[in-house]
């Protein structure tokens, strides 16, 4: 040991791990420095204490090396913050989760630093422990026998999750996998170790301030109507340690970050304008510089220049954002720093900065009021260039070069532009690089993979916590698989004489305007303008118009109707008295209507959908909006089969996705279905009633009516809970193929 009191406190520690006693005397020293001689007593007691658990040196270790950051970094005194933390350490103790200590010590000195109060880090190590309890695994379903397999991934996030979101949001986002995923541990890890893809989605809804996609469409527009530029905006996000700090230009478009909250009286979203007005600057008035030849500090004062000559011009075009701009770019003090003991340069071009765009800036340094002189000067005559500009900048990097510049303490405080982009744009390198000239033959070409359809995501509703988990499922589409069309036929001859009754009802209901479409090369009869001129054309040596046709449609029914059937396992259950299933029922029923719809001429699309979990929502297109009903379509129908379960939400949002991109006055959603929403990885069975409902009133805001035919007896009280008044519930099964074409025809009156 150093010194007697070391030695002393090191007997007081009781301790015998040899890992321990290597780096002791570092860690009393540091403990010292940041707690008070009357608290050592406290520290070694509790470092005597954690060395006793019985869990190795790993837990004493974690308190020596970071108690000292825990105290430091939370500016609170020993004697605010040990207790708690010990009474936390205590109670994972006497549970399954005692493991979990270490990796709470390890992080406790950044999450401190992030919390700043003892109630804060209270509230903290409350939320820790009720994780612990509420995931630990219990064999025997009394008491805890298994620790919590999430708990230590949640402590090693700890920091980074403080980083984005406040301790409430923390708190909404562990109730939510908590309550999503508290049955699986697998999941469990997945969703706290920030693995998943919807753990980062649900971190992102916590988020304070304005997130990007709430603005997406104001920003778009306006980059349109000021800037007449329809670039992408392309979010990054700020989730990640090694995130973007600033906006860029990219190829691809504008590159935002995903969230920004308010800064003074500057909301998000002018925060946001303020970013986009730069890069559209830079992209409308910058051009790009060779840089082999210019150090890093040159580089940094063109940079500094070309950035004041952007918001000058943006503020000389819209003068309504000059204040905006002014107010989030920093004003540093002039005296802010010394440039005997730190690198000034960056506080240096900052105060320039703020002068080039300020001239009520009040600065005195000489240099400083010069070339902010110069630079009004320059962009006096017109918007000048990034070369005038780039000459302006190296005259004063040359000038107020300092010997302080070389000092790697740098002075950042109020020298952060934030809304400005990093410049990645301004620069272009020509020398070649030093690698050696390879003589090796090119790599063969890697065999494309198959590509197909991505998924598309949607949200699902969440009725415990009233919000939408986004992204939440997939739904992969494609065009159903085909058979023997001759069997819809059939099927058709089967139901002759419904069919002789439905043509009657059909024929008074058939628009009887008809309009005629010209110029068509096909056609039911000749249009004799046209072949004239044809023949003149052809006998004058020109070429005549092989358009000489002309054909009918009728007019009158301006509608769109989709029907999507469920084609869960269930549908493939047996009608009571008889050998047929219910899935032939409804595909008898789904016959007749596509015929029903081919008489009256109706833009009819089906479609078909089931389940495996919400990773896996499949939908398959029968039928589409502008198909006849032909062989093709008898054929995918023929071949439908049943299987899985039924996740309506997600095909609801769907269909009404394709039915929102039809011009129809009259758009219609059928639903034929033959039980309650349901799925594999949901045990609440009113969790996908409550999302369904809210994805029928989702469909009636864009205008798209939805209705609901259910074959399930029991079906009342849920369907009318998702449907409102607009559904009906058929008792007997065997009447589905005389029912269908009937509530579409009333529907469609």
């Amino acid at each position: 040991m150093a010194d007697a009191e070391s030695q002393a406190a090191w007997g007081a520690l009781d301790c015998g791990f040899a890992a321990v006693a290597d780096v002791f005397d570092e860690c009393y020293g540091a403990a010292k420095s940041v707690v008070g001689p009357a608290e050592l007593p406290d520290f070694l007691e509790a470092a005597r204490l954690i060395g006793k658990l019985g869990r190795g040196a790993e837990p004493l270790l974690a308190f020596l090396e970071h108690w000292p950051g825990v105290v430091a970094g939370s500016g609170l005194a020993q004697s605010a913050t040990l207790p708690p933390v010990m009474a936390a350490i205590r109670r994972l103790q006497k549970s399954p989760n005692g493991p979990a200590v270490t990796p709470l010590l390890q992080t406790l000195g950044a999450v401190a630093a992030r919390l700043r109060t003892a109630d804060a880090l209270r509230d903290y190590l409350a939320l820790a422990l009720d994780l612990a309890e509420r995931t630990a695994l219990s064999i025997h379903g009394h008491h805890a026998t298994e620790p919590s397999p999430s708990l230590p991934d949640f402590l090693r996030q700890a920091p980074r999750l403080l980083a984005i979101v406040s301790l409430a949001g923390l708190k909404r986002w562990l109730d939510d996998g908590i309550r999503l995923h508290g049955g699986h541990p697998e999941r469990q890890r997945a969703y706290f170790s920030l693995a998943a893809p919807e753990s980062l989605a649900i971190l992102q809804r916590q988020r304070e301030g304005t997130l990007f996609a709430d603005v997406e469409r104001q920003l778009g527009l306006t980059l349109t109507a000021l800037w007449q530029d329809d670039s992408p905006l392309v979010p990054y996000s700020t989730a990640f340690a090694d995130a973007p700090r600033q906006p860029y230009l990219a190829a691809d478009g504008y590159r935002l970050p995903d969230a920004l909250a308010e800064r003074g009286a500057s909301a998000g979203l002018d925060r946001y304008r303020a970013m986009l007005a730069h890069l559209a600057g830079h992209r409308r008035w910058s051009r790009p510089l060779v840089a082999d030849n210019w150090s890093p500090l040159q580089r940094l004062a063109v940079e500094t220049l070309e950035d004041a000559r952007i918001d000058t011009l943006v503020m000389r075009r819209f003068p309504g954002l000059a204040p905006l701009l002014l107010a989030l770019h920093p004003k540093p003090d002039e005296n802010a720093c010394d440039p005997a003991t730190a690198n000034t340069l960056r506080h240096r071009l900052a105060c320039l900065s703020r002068a080039c765009l300020d001239p009520r800036h009040g600065y005195r340094a000489p240099l400083t009021v010069e070339f902010a002189g110069r630079f009004r000067a320059l962009l006096a005559a017109g918007e000048a260039s990034t070369r005038a500009v780039a000459e302006l900048a190296l005259a004063y990097a040359t000038r107020s070069r300092q010997p302080s510049d070389q000092f790697a303490k740098v002075h950042f405080a109020d020298t952060e532009v934030d809304y400005r982009d990093d410049n990645r744009h301004l620069w272009t390198f020509i020398e070649a690089g030093d690698e050696e000239e390879s003589f090796a033959p090119p790599p063969s070409a890697a065999q494309p993979e198959a590509v197909g359809l991505p998924p598309r995501h949607y949200p699902e509703w969440d009725a415990a916590t009233q919000t939408e988990l986004p992204d939440w499922t997939a739904v992969y589409e494609a065009l159903h698989a085909a058979g023997n069309p001759a069997d819809i036929d059939r099927l058709l001859a089967k139901h002759a004489v419904l069919a002789r009754r439905l043509k009657r009802l059909l024929d008074l209901l058939k628009p009887q305007e008809r309009v005629r479409l010209r110029f068509r090369e096909d056609g039911s009869e000749l249009d004799l303008d046209v072949a004239r001129r044809a023949v003149v054309d052809l006998k004058s040596g020109h070429q005549p118009d092989s358009r000489i046709n002309v054909s009918h449609r009728t007019d009158g029914r301006d509608i769109s109707v989709l029907l999507l059937v469920d084609l869960s396992q269930s549908l493939n259950e047996t009608l009571p008295g008889g050998g047929q299933s219910i899935l032939d029922t409804a595909r008898e029923a789904v016959a007749l209507l596509g015929w029903a719809t081919a008489q009256l001429g109706d833009a009819c699309a089906i479609a078909g959908f089931h389940s495996n979990t919400r990773h896996e929502v499949r939908y398959h297109h029968i039928k589409g909006f502008s198909e006849a009903w032909d062989d093709g379509v008898k054929a995918r129908l023929a071949a439908v089969e049943a299987g899985w379960s039924t996740r309506m939400g997600a095909a609801i949002r769907h269909a009404g996705r394709l039915l929102s991109a039809r011009p129809s006055e009259k758009r219609i959603l059928l639903v034929l279905t033959d039980g309650e929403p349901a799925d594999i990885d949901v045990a609440d069975p009113h969790y996908l009633v409550a999302d369904c409902k809210k994805a029928v009133e989702s469909l009636s805001t864009a205008g798209i009516a939805t209705f609901c035919l259910s074959l399930d007896p029991q079906a009342d009280a849920y369907v009318s809970e998702i449907f409102g008044r607009r559904w009906r519930v058929l008792d007997h099964i065997e009447r589905l193929p005389e029912t269908l074409p009937m509530v579409y025809l009333n529907l469609t009156r």
